[in-house]
């Protein structure tokens, strides 16, 4: 009976067990990913149900520059008064019209865009809609951030269940990636950035992503904030193929009859009217 308890100890223990012996936990041959086996996969059917498609709470992602008031450091809030206001003015200078990506935390800050989540044995996958549908993986099998590991846009991710929730540790994303508050307000982290997330569902169809921060280049002290996302079944909202560079391109044909792209003239991020 002891031996029962300390198995069925609760939902937290349970998971964390199936996802420590799961396919990303490493083998004494050095082997990161192995094979996942039955129980592996068995165990996915006690994690929460995040199936469908996630659209944003967009009034409430606007509200929360307000209610959850970003802690900038006061050089870089000069900087955020400008840019707020040259968008009131009606000259806002967008910050991805480079097409890079939005990267950490700014996929989950201001997306305008669907997303999904995929549950497989030893990582949650997020799966975007827009640039070139954006990937976020985060391992659940136990193993920890690499001791050096190559900064990226959305970084390096390692999360556990704490009972319904998905706690989420990030670190090593690139300096140049932004803190945004909107597509024309926010500044590089400049690196040394750690972000913790709690995602959970508030409801059956309210997915609550609750951000914590800690970005000392540009912060003055950690920022936690939410971000709250719609869940949607209709297949109107289905996820489709999004791909920055060909908002920018026009189809023509080359002097061989080739189907081919060309830039569009653009000007500040907008296209340049015909003359």
């Amino acid at each position: 009976m002891q031996n029962v308890r300390g198995v069925f100890s609760g939902l937290r223990g349970l998971l964390l067990v199936a996802f420590a012996l799961g396919s990303g936990a490493a083998l004494a041959d050095g082997t990161i990913n192995p094979a996942p086996r039955a129980k592996d996969w068995t165990a996915l059917s006690r994690l929460p149900d995040w199936s469908g498609v996630w659209t944003p709470y967009i009034t409430d992602q606007d509200e929360r520059i307000t209610r959850d008031p970003t802690p900038w450091l006061p050089a870089v809030a000069q900087q955020i008064k400008v840019m707020e206001q040259a968008e009131e003015d009606g000259h806002p200078r967008g910050l991805f019209i480079d097409c890079l990506p939005e990267g950490m935390p700014s996929w989950m800050l201001i997306t305008h865009n669907a997303f999904e989540v995929l549950f497989t044995p030893g990582r949650v996958t997020l799966l975007g809609e827009m640039d070139g549908n954006r990937l976020r993986r985060i391992y659940t099998d136990g193993r920890g951030h690499p001791p050096d590991p190559d900064p990226s846009f959305h970084g390096h991710s390692i999360g556990h269940w704490e009972g319904q929730t998905l706690v989420v540790d990030t670190v090593a994303v690139l300096p140049q990636s932004f803190i945004a508050v909107g597509e024309a307000v926010g500044v590089p982290n400049n690196g040394d950035m750690h972000i913790v997330e709690r995602i959970h569902l508030a409801d059956r169809d309210h997915l609550h992503d609750e951000l914590t921060i800690t970005a000392p280049r540009v912060l003055s002290k950690p920022w936690k904030t939410t971000r709250i996302y719609f869940r949607q079944r209709a297949r109107k909202y289905d996820i489709v193929e999004g791909v920055c560079l060909q908002g920018g391109m026009s189809g023509r044909e080359d002097e061989h009859g080739n189907a081919i792209f060309v830039p569009i003239p653009q000007e500040d991020g907008n296209p340049v009217p015909p003359r």
